[in-house]
């Protein structure tokens, strides 16, 4: 390594470090900041957000660009533009997590013991939280909006496409805290593209008690197989609608073409449709077109393939393979147990769908598909925090440890025992 190139790995780490300390120093002042001060803060962003339209809109026109001039897809093109609606969409986040009930401090249990002791257990902030995500500028409003909710101090590191969009809202953000008196350092942006400071941050666990990573499997695998931290992981979304003999056809169709086709690139998008053989011969040709004639490409196996031409032969990856583009895999089985058995083996444990009137198959379906979200009737674009009512969410936590399914700021705090007594000793 040369001399150049230890002094800007002394730096970046200088830099992180500070990074560290001041959130920690933050951390502290947040954990006893009233509910008052802490939505002040978020509705003085809302306000600072509306009012830096232009500014923002000027930054992401920057990463678009850049963007461009790396054949960046249209898909992921999509989840890095921003318009006036959805930052004022970002702003009434900020605003809906503001009115949400203050998480920290809430008693979740409480018991008295035959000796006196007064035994209670409080929801209290994690401390700092380390956010690692990809593309999506709105995430840096939502997991800086959130974090400060439930009194954590948060460092954010964006991706490098976001960066400049990532910036312009931190300054927002940052114009709220100052507006209520809570420290800037609540909220710190990385400030740097360099992908060393990821693995820095990974490291930094005298100062981050929680990382919380949100993007590709590859992001992903890098965070778990590196951090010295604690990982609430939001794998990839590998999303399922199963279509059962029992369907309602007008229901079926309508779910089939929102879960895929509203937002495909977001992770609740359904990859893989599943029809029940019972239910092809009156629902399978409709379903496949209405995909084609949205625009969406079906990769099918065979009976797929022969209800319209226009099917492409499905391959083995293809049902293991999180699109985030308007392809889908699609296939026949033989009844719920079988989708059961696919969604097992293919599946990301995400969120996962069945259509049907039949309410056995309903429970057969819900009670044995092992995913954060399943759904019944309901498009798996519903996997979102701000859907079920918790304003916003940093992600959708796919494994079983602290938090599961939408992490909105009740997921954002763990818990402690006090107890209260009056002289008791143990004998």
């Amino acid at each position: 390594m040369t001399a150049l190139a230890q002094t800007h790995d002394a730096s970046l780490a200088a830099e992180m470090e500070a990074l560290g300390r001041a959130a920690r120093t933050a951390a502290a002042v947040l954990a006893q900041a009233p509910r008052a001060r802490k939505d002040a803060a978020l509705h003085a962003a809302a306000v600072a957000l509306r009012a830096g339209i232009p500014a923002i809109l000027e930054a992401n026109a920057a990463d678009l660009a850049a963007a461009r001039a790396r054949g960046i897809p249209a898909s992921f093109m999509d989840r890095l533009s921003l318009d006036a609606g959805r930052i004022e969409g970002i702003a009434r986040g900020l605003e809906e997590v503001a009115a949400l009930p203050d998480p920290v401090g809430d008693v979740i249990a409480e018991w008295t013991r035959p000796n006196g002791l007064l035994i209670q257990r409080v929801r209290v902030p994690l401390g700092v939280i380390g956010i690692i995500y990809e593309s999506r500028p709105n995430v840096t409003a939502d997991a800086g909006g959130l974090c400060l909710k439930a009194g954590n101090a948060a460092i954010l590191r964006g991706g490098s496409e976001s960066f400049q969009s990532s910036r312009a809202i931190v300054d927002c953000l940052h114009a709220g805290l100052r507006a209520a008196g809570l420290p800037e350092a609540a909220i710190q942006l990385v400030p740097t593209t360099d992908r060393a400071a990821v693995g820095i941050l990974l490291s930094m666990d005298r100062h981050v008690d929680v990382i919380v990573p949100r993007g590709g499997r590859s992001l992903i695998e890098r965070v778990a197989a590196e951090s010295r931290i604690p990982v609430i992981k939001h794998l990839d979304g590998l999303c399922h609608v199963y279509v059962d003999g029992a369907a309602d056809e007008a229901k079926a169709r309508a779910v089939v073409l929102n879960a895929k086709m509203r937002r495909t690139s977001v992770c609740g998008a359904a990859e893989t449709l599943l029809v029940d053989r019972a239910a092809a011969p009156r629902l399978l040709a409709p379903l496949v077109r209405d995909l084609l004639e949205a625009g969406c490409e079906v990769r099918g196996d065979a009976a797929v393939q022969a209800v319209d031409a226009r099917v492409r032969p499905a391959a083995e990856a293809d049902w293991d393979t999180e699109y985030l583009d308007a392809v889908i895999a699609a296939r026949v089985v033989d009844g719920v147990e079988a989708a059961v058995e696919h969604i097992e083996r293919h599946g990301s444990h995400h969120t996962d769908c069945i259509v049907t009137e039949d309410a056995r198959a309903a429970e057969i379906f819900l009670n044995r598909v092992d995913s954060a979200i399943v759904l019944l009737n309901a498009s798996t674009q519903f996997a979102d925090g701000g859907e079920f009512g918790m304003g916003a969410e940093i992600g959708i936590s796919t494994g079983k440890i602290h938090a599961r399914g939408p992490v909105g700021a009740e997921q954002l705090t763990s818990y402690k025992y006090i107890v209260r007594g009056d002289g008791q000793i143990r004998p």
